[in-house]
């Protein structure tokens, strides 16, 4: 089991930046993760944003490429999401999730882990 709680939203105003943390807390330590996160705009459809692969290797939704950064501090169990460039089309909710990792990968369309989320809102 694994606990995730997600901090750093905020108000911006539309082209600056803000730094999402994800506090993983992992109850066994044989377990590991693969994270993402996921942002849901109010009357929009939930949508995962960014994930990070079992390798390292990060994916972007299209909507974000280019401007988030996935990252992972392994040391200190904190996941992170670096959004540059916002926009008031990024204002949403936003969640961290995790996977549990089966023969060294995840599946990425199986997220039973999420944090509570944190509200990033962009005015123009």
């Amino acid at each position: 089991y694994i606990r995730l709680v997600s901090s750093g939203g905020g108000s911006v105003q539309s082209g600056g930046s803000l730094r999402l943390s994800c506090t993983a807390s992992n109850d066994d330590p044989s377990e590991t993760y693969c994270f993402g996160w996921f942002r849901h705009p109010q009357g929009k459809p939930r949508k995962r944003i960014a994930r990070l692969h079992s390798d390292g290797v990060s994916t972007y939704d299209d909507s974000v490429k280019g401007r988030f950064t996935i990252s992972q501090d392994n040391l200190k169990a904190i996941v992170y999401l670096q959004m540059n460039g916002l926009t008031p089309e990024d204002t949403a909710e936003y969640f961290c999730v995790a996977e549990p990792q089966r023969h060294g990968s995840c599946s990425g369309s199986w997220w039973p882990f999420w944090s509570l989320g944190t509200q990033v809102t962009v005015s123009s």
